[in-house]
C-alpha cells in the first residue's frame, strides 16, 4: 500500500509541474507582444515632454511636475539619422498659428522653426500644455491622435507645425480658463518654449475638456 501511495502521489506531482511549466511559458509569450495597434506598453519620449519644474514646466496642484502630454498613442522609435540629428530646444523658436476652426473645432497650429546653421529633425509630437501667468498648469494633458509620425528635415529657416485642436467651449459647454502661455516641447527635449497664447479662452474641465495632438508635418500649418 504504501509504494502505491508514493506512485500515485509521484505521478500527480510531476503533473503539476508540467502544468506550472505551461502556464509561465503562456505568461512570458503575452508579455512579449506588443498592442494590435503597435503601441508600447511603456511611454517613450518621442513626445518632448517638460518635466522639470526649474525650466518653467507646468506643475499640478500638489507642486509636483506633471508630463503636458502623457497618452498611450506614443510614436514608434524614431530612425536612427532622426535621433542622431534631431533638432534641440536651443536651436528652435517656436510660435503659435491663425486658428482655422470649423465643425464646432478649435485649430491652431504649432510651428517650430530652426534658428540653427545646421540640418536638423523633428519627429513625433510636441510636448504642450496651457499654463496661466504663474506658471501652472490650465486643463488635462493632451491627447495624441493616432497619425503616423514621420520624420521632419529642418534646413536652416524651415518649419514644422504640429495641430494642437480643442472643441469649442460655446458649443461643448466646457469650462474655461484663457491661458497666459503655451509651453512648446520639442520632441525628446526636456527644456520648454514658452509662446504667449493670443487664442482666448480653453477647456479646463467637463466632458469636452480633452486637447487634441497630430504629429509634426513639413511647413507652418498655414
Amino acid at each position: 500500500m504504501t509504494n502505491r501511495f508514493l506512485g500515485v502521489r509521484r505521478a500527480v506531482t510531476a503533473a503539476g509541474s508540467v502544468a506550472l511549466l505551461g502556464l509561465v511559458a503562456g505568461c512570458g509569450n503575452s508579455g512579449n507582444g506588443g498592442g494590435s495597434d503597435g503601441t508600447s506598453s511603456a511611454p517613450r519620449t518621442e513626445s518632448g515632454t517638460a518635466t522639470s519644474s526649474a525650466t518653467g514646466a507646468p506643475t499640478g496642484a500638489s507642486g509636483v511636475p506633471t508630463d503636458p502630454v502623457s497618452n498611450s498613442l506614443t510614436p514608434s522609435a524614431p530612425p536612427a539619422s532622426a535621433s542622431a540629428t534631431r533638432c534641440h530646444t536651443s536651436e528652435l523658436s517656436a510660435s503659435v498659428g491663425r486658428n482655422n476652426p470649423g465643425a464646432g473645432q478649435e485649430n491652431f497650429p504649432v510651428v517650430l522653426t530652426n534658428e540653427s546653421h545646421r540640418t536638423c529633425t523633428l519627429y513625433g509630437y510636441p510636448g504642450t500644455a496651457f499654463v496661466d501667468a504663474s506658471g501652472k498648469q490650465l486643463g488635462p494633458d493632451p491627447e495624441r491622435s493616432a497619425g503616423k509620425p514621420e520624420t521632419v528635415k529642418l534646413a536652416p529657416g524651415g518649419s514644422a507645425w504640429a495641430g494642437l485642436s480643442f472643441s469649442n467651449p460655446e458649443i461643448s459647454e466646457a469650462a474655461t480658463a484663457t491661458p497666459a502661455a503655451l509651453l512648446v516641447t520639442p520632441p525628446d527635449e526636456e527644456d520648454p518654449l514658452k509662446v504667449t497664447w493670443k487664442g482666448g479662452p480653453v477647456p479646463v474641465s467637463g466632458d469636452e475638456s480633452s486637447v487634441r495632438l497630430i504629429p509634426f508635418s513639413p511647413g507652418t500649418g498655414a
